[in-house]
């Protein structure tokens, strides 16, 4: 008998393959051995999913360190548990679209209002489209991954602490970033169940998944308190230069189109 995902010839007497881990399969598919993988996984007591969440809170520093270091079938796979992640988003997007369009309209109204407002050319705001922003969550949600992974990287880059390299700061901001979307969708329509302002439940979110990032630098890491603190006050201001030049470089761009279409037309007249 040969393994059927890396095709090493195994003994008649093994449940998993010695080379790849992969569990041996001798039974025809059918609806009871979905059921029952979807049980280990999701639903039984001791299901990789329930742990991978509950420890991701209590103990951060054992999911991610121990993915970082081979232990692999304890917890979800990291990008299993981002993939899983992004389908609540949808989840998210769907039930505040349509359950919740009313606060979704009373939260675009004040931007708006902040994209009228006095000094308009220079208003941050100017290009903001709410909408698009709560439809787009797991685009966004993607697109921050590789920007984080890189603030942290360098701070502890930057700062001398070297344990891990980019790729395990992947993992780390990967499982982060699954964490706090758990974190913002069950909050927000929890919260939006009970009235409270959208706007308010962001505000108080956002603080909650900073305050997070604190928590699983410190646990993941094993530093001080203030060890973390400066690490942690140095990522934020790299993302915040990252930001800033992610913004110059679309505006660059932005003119530079506007300048071409500007000179093609004059040619075409």
């Amino acid at each position: 008998m040969n393994c059927k995902c890396c095709s090493k010839t195994l003994n008649d007497t093994v449940n998993y393959c010695p080379d790849c881990g992969a569990k041996v399969i001798r039974n025809r598919l059918t609806m009871k051995n979905i059921w029952a993988d979807i049980n280990a996984q999701f639903l039984s007591i001791d299901n990789h999913f329930l742990k991978t969440f509950v420890h991701l809170f209590t103990q951060p520093e054992t999911v991610i360190n121990g993915f970082i270091e081979g232990t692999r079938k304890k917890y979800i796979n990291v990008i299993q548990y981002f993939a899983i992640s992004l389908t609540l988003v949808g989840i998210q997007v769907f039930l505040m679209n349509t359950f919740f369009q009313e606060d979704l309209d009373s939260a675009s109204e004040i931007f708006t209002k902040l994209q009228k407002s006095q000094n308009s050319e220079n208003n941050p705001f100017n290009d903001f489209n709410f909408y698009d922003y709560n439809n787009y969550q797991s685009v966004i949600y993607i697109l921050s991954i590789p920007i984080s992974t890189i603030a942290t990287w360098l701070a502890y880059f930057i700062l001398g602490s070297r344990r891990f390299n980019f790729t395990e700061h992947l993992v780390l901001n990967v499982y982060y970033y699954a964490q706090v979307v758990f974190i913002t969708a069950v909050l927000s329509i929890l919260f939006l169940c009970f009235g409270l302002n959208y706007l308010v439940i962001s505000g108080f979110v956002s603080v909650l998944i900073y305050v997070y990032l604190f928590y699983v630098l410190h646990r993941v890491f094993h530093t001080s308190f203030w060890d973390t603190a400066l690490h942690f006050i140095l990522t934020m201001a790299i993302l915040v230069v990252i930001f800033i030049g992610l913004m110059l470089l679309s505006i660059i761009i932005g003119v530079l189109y506007a300048m071409y279409h500007h000179e093609a037309f004059n040619i075409t007249i």
